[in-house]
């Protein structure tokens, strides 16, 4: 009872200062409009229209006197000052928000007034918290809340899309324009920056809306959709055209007509699937590669060259309705097949690291000023961060890990070793690296128990259990995994034995188990203690991924560690 009484008053707390701060927001608000020119012309005028003998004589005065006043900034700069922006947090804001009616929900995601697609809004789910807007609301709804940006996509404009949002920019729909020019004048008068994702043609009208940033792109692949996750073993063999937002140009249309290509234009939610179940795809542009080789599929793309990670192109210039290699690449996509199970690894990471959703957003937030205490350009990509729990030996397994930890693509976010590995010569290099390091008591002996002391003390959403060096994109695949399929701990595919688990081979990556070698695992997870043999009992979604093959072992792999459940 009395902790449910500190949890009410908690949330009183928090509730009482989110009024305090909307009460500060009002009452700068209305000395503002206060001091506007205009309410003193209108009491001008309402004193004189009560006293016309006096008044009519002074209001000529007044006016003057007010046209003054406002003309000396204008006449200083040539131009109206921009009123200064008034912010309902000046100072760290991560306190509880009141989102849409909503007290006392803590949420660690930047707060987006959005305007998006259906598709865009399901890309951007795991990493922002979005507000939507819609025309008939958007004014009530945008003065309610509390938010670090707006943003729009043009693609929530188009006419197919069948949104809320849907003919924005154009003449015929004037008023939906309006309101999104409202919103984006509120919200620079309350400094919170906008942005516009080109990821379709936007209207004219649209893109001369002024937005404090316009990227010229997508969203990027969205990896919790566009992914290998239980994909069909068997794929249909002919290449597949999915339809693109931006049409084809016309050479482009005619090579697809001349070669005869299978075209699909399934719902924006049914792509995924069509991509897993596809062994080739024929992608109208990089973004459309991307998605199909983190699915699986092989891509022949139209209209730029080579990339040696998209795979093929073909030219879509006049000259290609002369020459033959369309084709050529057209035959060779169909005889290679899907991908194999290194290519996909490979494709998978490259996407996770550079061009994946969270990827995206962190690099375009860099590009804005965003206010204080909004948890900064990085947020997006809080959700990867990852602690190393490690139990090196002796100095020698030391610099074995800080070699490994060191050299990773996806760089660890802190380490966490046991008390007496504290001043071993590879922990104190981490250190010198700037790689957070926590020393923490853990019981004697090793198992589930020792690891468990170590993730209690990790502040990081996933702990790698490290067993020895696996090779510098060892922590991008576990952690793009976990990415891709929402699954609780990663791992090689295992059985369980007694009170362990035994690994039993690798031809299932990307599948969800019944058992895993844990290498990867969500901290809070780990920290419970529960043998690993046991953890789908109480509910966690376990996700096979072997060794990579294509990376050599390190010298110190095979060495003595225990692993959680292990001998």
């Amino acid at each position: 009872m009395k902790r449910r009484e500190q949890s009410q008053t908690e949330q009183l707390r928090r509730a009482l200062s989110e009024r305090e701060a909307q009460l500060s927001e009002a009452q700068a608000r209305l000395a503002a409009l206060e001091g506007s020119t205009s309410l003193q012309v209108g009491r001008a005028l309402t004193s004189a229209a009560k006293r016309p003998g006096r008044g009519l004589v002074r209001l000529p005065r007044d006016l003057f006197r007010l046209w003054r006043k406002n003309g000396t900034t204008a006449q200083a700069t040539g131009r109206r000052r921009k009123p200064d922006p008034v912010r309902s947090y000046e100072t760290e804001r991560q306190e509880v928000r009141l989102l849409s009616g909503t007290i006392g929900v803590r949420d660690e995601r930047l707060a987006v007034a959005g305007v998006l697609s259906p598709e865009a809004a399901a890309a951007v789910e795991p990493y922002l918290r979005v507000v939507p807007l819609r025309p008939q609301d958007a004014q009530p709804v945008f003065e309610s809340v509390d938010v670090d940006l707006v943003l729009v996509t043009a693609s929530a404009a188009l006419a197919g899309t069948g949104g809320a949002w849907a003919h924005t920019g154009d003449p015929a729909a004037a008023d939906r324009t309006r309101a999104l020019a409202w919103v984006l004048e509120a919200a620079a008068a309350r400094g919170v920056p906008s942005v516009l994702i080109a990821d379709a043609a936007a209207p004219p009208a649209l893109a001369r809306l002024p937005f404090d940033l316009v990227h010229q792109g997508d969203l990027g692949v969205p990896l919790h959709r566009f992914n290998p996750i239980a994909a069909e073993p068997e794929r249909t063999a002919e290449p597949v055209l999915p339809v693109p937002y931006r049409p084809l140009n016309a050479v482009a249309r005619r090579l697809v007509a001349g070669l005869g290509l299978r075209t699909a234009d399934p719902h924006w939610e049914d792509l995924p699937g069509l991509l897993r179940s596809s062994a080739a795809v024929v992608a109208a542009d990089g973004a459309a590669a991307d998605r199909a080789l983190a699915c699986g599929a092989r891509a022949l793309l139209l209209g730029r060259p080579a990339d040696r990670e998209r795979g093929p192109s073909v030219p879509t210039d006049a000259s290609a309705l002369h020459s033959e290699a369309a084709a050529e690449e057209l035959a060779r996509l169909r005889a290679a097949g899907p991908l194999a199970p290194d290519e996909v690894r490979a494709a998978l990471r490259s996407v996770f690291l550079t061009d994946a959703t969270p990827v995206r957003l962190a690099e375009v937030l860099g590009r804005l000023d965003l206010a204080p205490g909004s948890g900064g350009a990085g947020q997006p990509l809080a959700g990867r961060r990852t602690a190393v729990l490690a139990a090196p030996l002796d100095d020698t397994e030391s610099l074995a890990l800080a070699d490994d930890l060191l050299k990773q693509s996806h760089p660890a976010a802190q380490a966490v070793v046991p008390e007496e590995a504290a001043r071993f010569t590879g922990v104190e290099r981490l250190r010198s690296f700037g790689i957070p390091v926590r020393a923490v008591p853990v019981p004697e002996g090793g198992g589930t128990a020792r690891w468990a002391a170590l993730a209690r003390e990790a502040d990081a959403p996933w702990s790698a259990l490290w067993h020895g060096p696996r090779g510098e994109a060892h922590l991008a695949d576990l952690v793009c995994a976990a990415e891709c399929s929402g699954a609780d701990a990663v791992g090689e595919a295992a059985v369980p034995g007694g009170d362990a688990v035994r690994a039993v081979g690798a031809d299932q990556d990307y599948v969800f188990v019944g058992a895993v070698r844990p290498d990867l695992v969500r901290t809070a997870l780990a920290a419970r203690g529960i043998d690993p043999g046991l953890w789908n009992r109480h509910g966690a979604r376990l996700l096979a991924l072997g060794p990579d093959r294509g990376a050599a072992p390190g010298p110190e792999q095979g060495r003595a560690h225990s692993a959680p459940g292990t001998n």
